[in-house]
């Protein structure tokens, strides 16, 4: 039962478990159990928590901006009173407007660190090699053979007669002088 008040959005986990305590009803019934009266006892609830004296600490809006009154939001206004809040803090400039408008931290975390946003930061590991400039040598033709060099060279040129476009020649790996012990 509370489980399935917890699938409305703007009611927890307690505060589904309050509205079945004040209600009397067992939370470890199913849903499907419900009597038509239990089910809209539970509706007027939600709507008006005051009426259950479920106390105003409990409510998720309290002192609204607007009107001053305590409230429980539950649906779709929840997500249309934060979004119009948020557009609010950004209209007036506030602090939390600031944070907001550029999608840093707003609650004070640490942003040196954590928090960032897009791409990774450093050298990566491993997996392939972004492909180079057209023109430029790639950075994989120094670690490949011989052979594939030459059979690289050939199609390119074959490639390069047609098009006429010049490229650079391939770079030779150079190895450096073996030193013997003695």
């Amino acid at each position: 039962m509370i489980i399935g008040l917890t699938q409305i959005k703007g009611i927890g986990y307690m505060f589904a478990n309050s509205i079945l305590q004040k209600l009397n009803i067992d939370p470890n019934d199913d849903m499907g159990n419900l009597t038509s009266e239990q089910a809209t006892n539970i509706e007027n609830v939600i709507k008006d928590p005051r009426a259950a004296n479920i106390p105003t600490w409990f409510l998720n809006r309290r002192k609204d901006i607007e009107t001053g009154d305590d409230k429980h939001l539950v649906t779709s206004d929840f997500a249309f009173n934060v979004r119009n809040d948020i557009e609010r803090e950004k209209g007036v400039y506030s602090w939390r407007g600031y944070r907001h408008m550029y999608g840093l931290k707003v609650r004070g975390q640490r942003t040196r660190c954590t928090g960032r946003k897009g791409g990774a930061v450093g050298v990566a590991k491993g997996g392939k090699v972004a492909p180079g400039k057209p023109g430029a040598p790639a950075a994989g033709a120094a670690a490949e053979g011989a052979a594939a060099e030459g059979a690289a060279a050939e199609g390119a040129a074959a490639e390069g007669a047609a098009a006429e476009k010049k490229e650079a020649p391939a770079a030779e790996k150079k190895e450096a002088p073996k030193s013997e012990k003695k």
